[in-house]
């Protein structure tokens, strides 16, 4: 169905690339203004210049750092009015070791994987809860569930998002605000490629053959996911997570 999200003002952190940019693309295509933020401003002004559309708004940031935030909302709304759909993308991967890991590297982490999620919900939230309309949804990780040895401490970054996701649905729930985190499995991101690099080139095989449909997801499967979750089909959908994995967490190792 096209036309899902007409009318609609959707804020996309991590938009650049990868997922995130997948989701800008989709939700322009499903009808809604755009805007994205993202540190790498190189590659937000390529993406703005190649999807080249009037109801599309980048401004360069980092959403650890609530004055970032505050100005792309300010001017996202300026140009587009009122924040109805949020994806709160912006995200790192994490290769630490729990032993050496410093307390400034750890923050790292959870400044970008989960404190920055609510900086900007919080952003946008009033507009939301004064229209009585918002749908949020956090791009976690199926390491919230299951994980993988030499990424510490990412999975608990990615759960604690999933549950911040639960928490702040029933806050809002009330005001028509619905929060949904989605937990993508292996996705074909430069992220995912770079763990690939750091190890074994037959450890990229066997992943492949450990998922049931034998192949990794393609960002574009992530974000039709991620417009549903934003769209009134999702209406009465909330507080949930939603794994889009390609059945890789329904399995038994082995």
């Amino acid at each position: 169905m096209a036309g899902r999200l007409e009318g609609q003002h959707v804020f996309v952190t991590g938009g650049a690339r990868g997922i995130g940019a997948a989701i800008v693309e989709k939700a322009l295509a499903e009808g809604a203004s755009v805007s994205f933020m993202d540190l790498e401003e190189e590659e937000g002004r390529a993406l703005l210049a190649r999807l080249g559309a009037d109801r599309l708004g980048f401004a360069p940031g980092d959403v650890r750092a609530a004055a970032d935030i505050a100005k792309a909302h300010a001017e996202a709304t300026a140009k587009f009015g009122v924040v109805t759909g949020l994806v709160n993308n912006a995200g790192r991967n994490s290769y630490a070791d729990p032993v050496a890991m410093t307390e400034a590297q750890w923050d790292e982490v959870f400044s970008v994987d989960l404190k920055s999620a609510w900086l900007v919900a919080r952003a946008v939230l009033p507009g939301m809860i004064a229209a009585r309309k918002g749908a949020i949804v956090n791009i976690a990780s199926l390491h919230a569930d299951l994980t993988y040895p030499g990424m510490f401490p990412y999975a608990a970054a990615k759960s604690g998002l999933v549950g911040l996701t639960r928490s702040l649905a029933l806050e809002v729930g009330p005001h028509q605000v619905r929060v949904n985190a989605l937990s993508p499995g292996y996705t074909e991101t430069r992220l995912v490629k770079e763990f690939f690099e750091r190890n074994d080139s037959a450890l990229r095989r066997a992943v492949i053959d450990a998922h049931p449909m034998r192949r990794m997801a393609e960002p574009r499967e992530i974000a039709n996911c991620a417009v549903f979750l934003l769209s009134d089909e999702a209406s009465f959908v909330t507080g949930a997570n939603w794994r889009v994995d390609g059945g890789l967490g329904a399995r038994f190792a082995g």
